[in-house]
């Protein structure tokens, strides 16, 4: 049965004692006792470790992998695979209009997309206590992993034409994609659109915002929320750009001061952050994720609308104690 997410969401917003909802699925590969490889490569072991994550922590929804290799993957970019690590693009396939213009989109399903949706349609079926939502890259994001990250914003100055030919070809792909897992069974997505982080407001409209927009207008309904990601560290000064998306939710990476970003967000619109996964999760001790996850609350929970976070995907090896003591530090504040 579908879930009321509209009523889901405002209740999240409303909610006295709020709970966390971090991007957390790649640690969920340590309670299974498989690596990075065995979880990308299986539906079921996706699956299992957002059932497992779902068991362990009290967080509002389950999240599935942040793996922002497989999208482009799927276009015939080549990626990097360890045992460890999150996978990464490793080289351009597109550098001219002409190879933008000759590119396939690709049909959802070719690459690992099968087993993306595969394990949202598993995990639907295993977690019944929470909305579950799939993790998908942003337009540009995934254009700039088809032609150079770091050349990217070069070529929206130099090579507009050839940029536009891809984001339409994206955002044909991602809509289908996110169609796909719509019917699998998920709840709404989350879309990371982390490289938008790098542009001025006027590129960030034209390049990303806008196609954004279509995308989340063509999929969006009642029982489907879409949730959009951004970790840069311009996102205070394109937050017009970004609310103009109609995304329901919007999420934060720890670049930002949150408490600004949070007198940027309309009260009846839920945002979310944003603590450091790297710095603070995976690199401290249960004591610094404590005092972290306090500072962030006592600065934003004067914010109704404010919802805790991770910055970003938490990383696969974030030793489990301290996870345990950011959930446990936000139960026992709004406890109060």
């Amino acid at each position: 049965m579908k879930k009321d997410m509209r009523k889901w969401l405002e209740e999240l917003r409303c909610a006295e004692a709020k709970r966390a909802m971090p991007i957390l699925s790649f640690p969920g590969a340590q309670l299974l006792g498989i690596d990075v490889k065995e979880l990308i490569f299986s539906a079921e072991n996706q699956a299992a470790a957002m059932a497992a994550v779902a068991e362990r922590t009290p967080s509002a929804a389950a999240v599935s992998l942040m793996d922002l290799s497989v999208e482009a993957e799927c276009f015939g970019s080549p990626i990097h695979i360890s045992e460890k690590e999150v996978p990464t693009v490793t080289g351009s396939i597109v550098s001219s209009l002409a190879e933008a213009s000759a590119l396939r989109v690709p049909a959802v399903g070719e690459g690992r997309t099968h087993l993306y949706i595969d394990a949202i349609r598993l995990a639907s079926e295993k977690i019944k206590d929470r909305p579950v939502f799939a993790g998908v890259i942003g337009p540009f994001s995934l254009a700039g992993r088809l032609t150079d990250v770091s050349e990217a914003m070069i070529y929206c100055y130099e090579e507009p034409e050839m940029m536009h030919t891809l984001l339409k070809k994206a955002s044909e792909f991602l809509i289908s994609y996110i169609r796909a897992y719509k019917e699998a069974g998920a709840d709404g997505i989350v879309m990371a659109e982390p490289l938008a982080g790098l542009l001025s407001p006027a590129l960030a409209q034209e390049f990303s915002a806008d196609y954004v927009r279509e995308i989340f207008a063509a999929v969006k309904d009642e029982d489907f929320l879409v949730i959009y990601h951004n970790c840069g560290n311009t996102a205070l000064i394109t937050i017009d750009s970004i609310l103009s998306t109609g995304a329901d939710t919007y999420h934060f990476g720890n670049a930002i001061d949150m408490a600004q970003m949070m007198e940027r967000i309309p009260e009846k619109t839920v945002a979310m952050g944003n603590i450091d996964p790297a710095g603070v999760l995976r690199n401290g001790n249960p004591e610094s994720v404590k005092a972290a996850t306090l500072q962030l609350l006592h600065a934003c929970s004067k914010y109704k609308n404010f919802v805790i976070s991770s910055g970003c995907d938490i990383p696969p090896d974030t030793p489990w104690e301290n996870i345990d003591a950011f959930f446990q530090t936000v139960t026992s504040f709004y406890g109060k």
